[in-house]
């Protein structure tokens, strides 16, 4: 079982930038696409971005893609999530996940050690 710990968070205004971290130990960490995924107030989680076990490739939800970079770091066994231009919609506790599979994946069922979340705030 792998381990998921998010940092990084924070309260920043419309258009700032934040980058979130996830370290992970335990299971090896660069068998298994990673992803994250955002839960805001009274809202279902949903997907925000993906990537393969190498890093190679990476998927984005249409909301952030443009906006938003995710990327990986074996030596580290850490993930990030580069976050720019930031809106008020994107106010949402950020989930880290570990996949099932080395392939990049949005099904939020098919990813199963989360992390504890971290808050993310953005002021208009």
């Amino acid at each position: 079982q792998v381990q998921l710990v998010e940092s990084g968070g924070g309260l920043v205004q419309a258009g700032g930038s934040l980058r979130l971290s996830c370290a992970a130990s335990g299971r090896t960490f660069d068998l298994y696409a990673m992803g994250w995924f955002r839960q805001a107030p009274g809202k279902e989680r949903e997907f925000v971005a993906t990537i393969s076990w190498s890093g190679g490739k990476t998927v984005y939800a249409d909301s952030v893609k443009g906006r938003f970079t995710i990327s990986r770091d074996a030596g580290k066994n850490t993930m990030y999530l580069q976050m720019n231009s930031l809106k008020p919609d994107d106010t949402a506790v950020y989930y880290c996940a570990t996949g099932s599979s080395p392939y990049t994946d949005y099904d939020i069922t098919d990813f199963g050690s989360w992390g504890q979340g971290t808050q993310v705030t953005v002021s208009s």
